[in-house]
């Protein structure tokens, strides 16, 4: 425990402002999923066009990510985290303006979509290594776990709202309030007191032979760390199945459920999502103090592999939902688990670097590689076949898993043995 700070996170002043800082910048973040792939296919009609949007959300991780990262362990992560919500509030802002003037294009909405990202990728680095020194590495499964209940929550409130607010709203006049959140997210960082990071003291100048030096360290963590080197090989994988469908579900809705691009219907499939990743996030805590990281993973891999597939073949709407929730609940218990066991066991000096590292590589690679395939696809083979196809990487995430250290490292007796 950090000295002079409450036991309970609920009482614990600074970590309720960062809880709602995250809380306004994940309800603007779920509007613009929603609302930008809605936006291009209502432009453009075209499948690869809005599959592309779903790319450009992980694409930047791989040109930014890395750099993110190591200038993040560097820098204040507090400035960072503002400054990075404050520019996006402007990026993001600059779609419904072009659509109130009339000037906006498909062309537009994509390079905002790589370029909100591309910012977000400082915060998410800053983000990353801030939370275990504001609450201590003992209780960031806790806080993880507060976090990704709120964003379930989020995201099973908002889809069925803005599916609503679509039907009579553009969907360009929806980002509206994505560009607000990042400014209410920013305010709320502000506010927080307590230090973001630890001082630093004797470290070299910043040049770029030097901040090459500090991507590499992180890396070499990364790939030399077994447990974690794994999470990020198997999160690639699983990211490759869950971007293609995600990177198609718009079309999916409309074409093979048949329930439009607006409407509670559409809201409802889009919601059931955030049903199952609450579930994942309020269980995570738990299951940790009774299973090894390592087991977590290597058992809930085959369940959302299995239910990925059958989401896909699922004939109707309500099925759909029930499908996506349960699927839900075991992706995101990887994912939250393989964040949380990174946090864990990295050293702080190392946070940003090896966690940006790391979603490159699982999300940035796996997802980006997802919905890109996933658009050639669903032109070619169909949006159906499509998704069963991209299906059947999560049986490869469980291959890996199976035959890698996990298995090892799931019987040790310490939960984040090396």
């Amino acid at each position: 425990m950090i000295a002079g700070v409450p036991e309970r996170l609920r009482d614990d002043a600074d970590f309720r402002r960062y809880w709602l800082a995250r809380a306004f910048s994940i309800t603007g973040s779920m509007v613009t999923a929603i609302a930008l792939p809605v936006l291009v296919y209502r432009l453009s009609g075209s499948p690869f066009l809005t599959a592309l949007v779903s790319a450009l959300e992980a694409a930047p991780y791989l040109l930014a990510g890395l750099f993110a990262g190591a200038l993040s362990d560097r820098w204040n992560r507090r400035r960072v985290m503002i400054s990075a919500d404050l520019v996006n509030a402007v990026v993001i802002g600059s779609i419904p303006l072009a659509h109130w003037l009339g000037v906006l294009t498909v062309a537009h909405v994509l390079v905002v979509g790589c370029l909100v990202q591309s910012i977000y990728t400082f915060f998410d680095g800053a983000n990353f290594g801030a939370l275990p020194v504001l609450v201590g590495r003992e209780r960031v499964a806790q806080a993880n776990a507060a976090v990704w209940t709120a964003s379930s929550l989020i995201e099973l409130m908002v889809p069925p709202l803005a599916g609503l607010v679509l039907a009579v709203l553009s969907p360009a006049t929806l980002l509206a309030l994505d560009a607000l959140s990042f400014v209410a997210s920013a305010a709320a960082v502000r506010g927080i007191i307590r230090s973001m990071s630890q001082v630093r003291e004797g470290r070299p100048p910043l040049r770029p032979r030097v901040l090459f030096a500090d991507i590499g360290e992180g890396i070499r963590f990364l790939v030399r760390h077994p447990g974690v080197r794994t999470m990020t090989i198997v999160g690639a994988l699983q990211s490759f199945a869950g971007g293609g469908f995600v990177a198609l579900m718009v079309v999916w809705c409309d074409r093979v459920l048949h329930i439009g691009t607006s409407g509670l219907r559409f809201g409802l499939v889009f919601g059931a999502w955030g049903i199952g990743g609450m579930a994942a996030a309020v269980g995570l805590p738990r299951l940790l103090r009774r299973v090894r990281p390592a087991a977590i993973t290597l058992f809930a891999l085959p369940v959302s592999a299995v239910l990925g597939i059958v989401t896909a073949l699922v004939p109707t709407w309500p099925l759909a939902a029930i499908a996506l929730l349960t699927w839900g609940s075991a992706y995101m218990l990887v994912i939250v688990n393989s964040i949380t066991y990174r946090q864990q066991v990295t050293p702080e000096h190392l946070l940003g670097r090896v966690n940006t590292a790391g979603r490159m590589l699982s999300w940035g690679v796996g997802w980006t590689l997802g919905a890109i395939v996933g658009g050639v696809l669903g032109g070619h083979l169909g949006v159906r076949a499509a998704m069963v196809v991209l299906g059947v990487a999560g049986f490869g995430a469980v291959l890996v898993a199976w035959t890698s250290p996990l298995r090892r490292l799931a019987a040790a007796p310490d939960p984040l043995q090396a």
